[in-house]
């Protein structure tokens, strides 16, 4: 049985423009996996953190197959929702529990971005910037 907190977590947000920007990210993100192999990690959205149990799902994991673990996860939201998505984010990371080391939060109505990194923190310095496959998430949409 999983609390009310938990079911929160997990659950979905899903009006048209959230998941337009979800696709649009997907869209890059699988083309540089897939047909320019220039990343190594691989976009999924949607997708259990844990496969072995019920676990979170963020928008956009990269997932890394050679280690089986999610180095990165994307949230997308809207200004009254980026709080509560950052300071998922926040948690997700700082358990260490599912191996990320950065996580982004996009809020579409503002166009701006805001990431939180493992022994890091919030990071105001170039936001939308993912070191683990050296590119610009803004620079996608």
């Amino acid at each position: 049985m999983i609390t009310l907190e938990e079911a929160i977590i997990m659950g979905t947000n899903a009006p048209r423009i959230h998941q337009r920007i979800i696709r649009k990210l997907l869209f890059e993100l699988t083309r540089m996996y897939d047909i320019e192999h220039s990343l190594t990690l691989e976009p999924l959205s949607e997708t259990m953190l844990d496969e072995g149990q019920t676990s979170p799902t963020p928008d956009i994991i990269l997932l890394d197959n050679v280690l089986s673990l999610t180095p990165v996860i994307i949230e997308i939201t809207h200004t009254t929702g980026t709080r509560a998505d950052f300071l998922k984010v926040q948690r997700l990371i700082d358990s260490e529990y599912y191996g990320i080391q950065e996580g982004f939060v996009y809020d579409y109505k503002l166009s701006e971005w805001h990431k939180y990194k493992l022994g890091e923190g919030t990071i105001a310095d170039r936001p939308s910037f993912c070191e683990a496959i050296n590119l610009d998430l803004a620079t996608l949409l």
